[in-house]
């Protein structure tokens, strides 16, 4: 079953490639944290339940990470996302036409192909909660499906938040 569900989205993010940003504060010594907690208002730009899917996600990578939750963190963690609708490229175009010698007429339209999408834009960011300074960041930019079930975006939380959470914490090179 477990193996169903990654096939499922593999093909559901195949569609879309998804590029992960980040940036960090090089002064930073990443061995001082070990807490964390969400911000009371993470998950802007989501509805209630996106942001439930996002902190599970979240919390089950800390956990794998060695991190643990409390309520007096070393450092604060926020996500948010961005909309936009992208540019339709791919599309089939259907036409009639007819034409003599001496004049014609056509006429033609584009059917997007695989339904509408969307352009996201999530990023999650990791403050320190002595300084209240940002010291980690990453965006993953994707196109996903406008309509997706409640598995579907489930899944997604948890591929998404996985690969972003790949390049923490920072492995400095000496």
């Amino acid at each position: 079953m477990k193996k169903a569900q990654y096939f499922f989205l593999l093909l559901l993010m195949g569609c879309s490639a998804s590029k992960v940003i980040t940036d960090y504060d090089a002064k930073t010594n990443f061995t001082q944290f070990k807490t964390y907690n969400f911000y009371e208002d993470v998950g802007a730009g989501l509805n209630e339940l996106d942001v439930k899917r996002g902190v599970d996600a979240l919390i089950a990578q800390m956990n794998q990470l060695g991190f643990k939750q409390e309520e007096t963190p070393d450092f604060y963690i926020n996500f948010k996302t961005k909309l936009s609708q992208p540019k339709v490229t791919n599309t089939i175009a259907i036409g009639l036409g007819s034409g003599g010698r001496n004049g014609g007429f056509g006429v033609s339209g584009g059917i997007p192909i695989g339904g509408k999408k969307i352009d996201e834009e999530l990023t999650v960011e990791f403050v320190d909660a002595k300084t209240n300074e940002l010291f980690w960041q990453a965006i993953l930019k994707s196109t996903i499906k406008e309509k997706r079930t409640p598995e579907e975006r489930t899944l997604y939380f948890n591929e998404v938040i996985r690969k972003i959470l790949q390049s923490y914490p920072v492995k400095k090179k000496e």
